[in-house]
C-alpha cells in the first residue's frame, strides 16, 4: 500500500509533558511504503511502538498488493481457496458501500489498470486503447461478492486494489488500539491520512494542507491549516504521484468508467469524516468526480456528514472550496 503524504502535522512537537501529569509519547516508523507518526498523552508512559508495528504488519499480510503472500495477492493470483480476515472484510464492505454511493466511480477492482499504468506492484505495460478496453472487462465492483470468508469472482482475472482506502482504515485500527489502552488524546498519521482525538495539552490538534505543487521539495508550502476535533482526515491529489510519457501526464488516480487517469480541474481533495476509511475512500472518489460533480454529490448526500476542502484550477489560477461547516476550523495562508 503506497501513497504520498499531502499533509503536514502542525504544532505537534512542542507539547508540555506536565499537562495533568501525563507523558507525551511520540512514535514513528516505516510502513506500507511510507511513514507513520503518532503522538499521544499517556498516564503510564508506555510506548506501544512494538504493538503498533505488529498491527501494521498484520494489515499488510491481509491487504498489501506488494506482498506476494498477502490475502489480497493470493486472491488476485487465483491462488486456490483463500479465507479472508476481519481487516479484509471491513475494507471490502466499506468499498462496496462507497462504490454504490458513487455509482462506481470508486472501485477497488481497478487493480489491472493501476498495474498497467505502472502504479502497482507489477511492471508497466503498453497503454494502447485496445489494451485499456481489454482490461475494462475485469473492472466492476459488482463482479465480486463476499460470502462468509470467501471472495467470489464473476470471472477470473478480476484483481482487487485497496490502496485508495487501506491507509485510512489502518489509521482507524491504530486509533482504536490506542483507545483500547485508555488513551483519549492522540493523533495518528500514516502516509498523510490521519485521525485526531482529544487535545494536545490545552490546544487542539492542527493539520497543514500542502499547496498542490508538483515539485518534490522538502520545503513544502502550506495552503491552509485545519483544526481537527475528534475526526479523521484524508487528502488525495494528482500532482505528486504521476509521470509523463510522450508529452502526456498520467496520474495514479484511475477513472474506473473510462480506464484512463482522471482528468479534472480538481488538484486535491481533503475529506474530513468520523473515521479514516470513509475519508480516504471519498477523497479518491472526489478526485475522479471533479469539482462540480463532487459539490453536487455532497448536496445530495448530506447524510454522510462529510466536510471537504478542495483546491482546484480555474484557468491557471488556484482556488479553494470548503464546506460551510468547516470554514470556522480553517485558516487559509494565502
Amino acid at each position: 500500500m503506497k501513497k504520498f503524504p499531502f499533509l503536514i502535522l502542525v504544532s505537534t512537537l512542542f507539547i508540555s509533558c506536565n499537562s495533568n501529569k501525563k507523558s507525551l509519547i511520540k512514535i514513528e516508523g516505516n510502513a506500507q511504503g511510507t511513514t507513520y507518526h503518532i503522538s499521544y498523552l499517556s498516564d503510564d508512559a508506555i510506548n506501544y511502538k512494538t504493538a503498533i508495528d505488529s498491527l501494521l504488519k498484520d494489515i499488510d499480510k491481509s491487504m498489501s498488493t506488494w506482498l506476494p503472500s498477502s490475502i489480497i495477492s493470493r486472491i488476485n493470483n487465483e491462488d486456490g481457496p483463500v479465507l479472508v480476515d476481519q481487516y479484509f472484510i471491513d475494507v471490502f464492505n466499506k468499498s462496496v458501500e462507497v462504490s454504490e454511493k458513487t455509482d462506481g466511480l470508486f472501485d477497488v477492482t481497478v487493480g489491472p489498470l493501476v498495474n498497467s499504468y505502472g502504479f502497482g506492484a507489477t511492471e508497466k505495460k503498453a497503454l494502447e486503447r485496445s489494451r485499456i478496453d481489454s482490461l475494462l472487462q475485469f473492472v466492476g465492483y459488482k463482479m465480486l461478492k463476499l460470502e462468509g470468508k470467501k471472495i467470489l469472482k464473476a470471472k477470473p482475472g478480476i484483481k482487487l486494489d485497496f490502496n485508495a482506502i487501506a491507509q485510512g482504515y489502518s489509521v482507524d485500527v491504530l486509533s482504536n488500539f490506542l483507545e483500547s489502552k485508555g488513551i483519549d488524546n492522540y493523533i495518528v498519521e500514516l502516509g498523510g491520512e490521519l485521525k485526531a482525538n482529544g487535545k494536545k495539552g490545552n490546544e487542539n490538534w492542527k493539520v497543514g494542507i500542502d499547496k498542490p505543487d508538483e515539485k518534490q521539495s522538502p520545503e513544502r508550502e502550506l495552503e491552509a491549516v485545519i483544526i481537527l476535533n475528534d475526526k479523521a482526515l484524508a487528502t488525495s491529489g494528482n500532482y505528486r504521484k504521476y509521470y509523463e510519457e510522450n508529452g502526456q501526464k498520467f496520474s495514479h488516480i484511475i477513472n474506473p468508467k473510462t480506464g484512463y487517469p482522471a482528468k479534472q480541474n480538481l488538484l486535491s481533495a481533503t475529506v474530513i469524516a468520523d473515521d479514516g476509511i470513509t475519508a480516504d475512500a471519498y477523497a479518491t472518489a472526489f478526485m475522479v468526480m471533479g469539482l462540480e460533480r463532487s459539490i453536487q454529490f455532497l448536496e445530495v448526500n448530506k447524510d454522510l456528514e462529510l466536510e471537504v476542502y478542495f483546491i482546484y484550477d480555474e484557468h491557471g489560477i488556484w482556488k479553494t472550496y470548503s464546506s460551510e461547516s468547516l470554514k470556522k476550523w480553517i485558516k487559509e495562508l494565502n
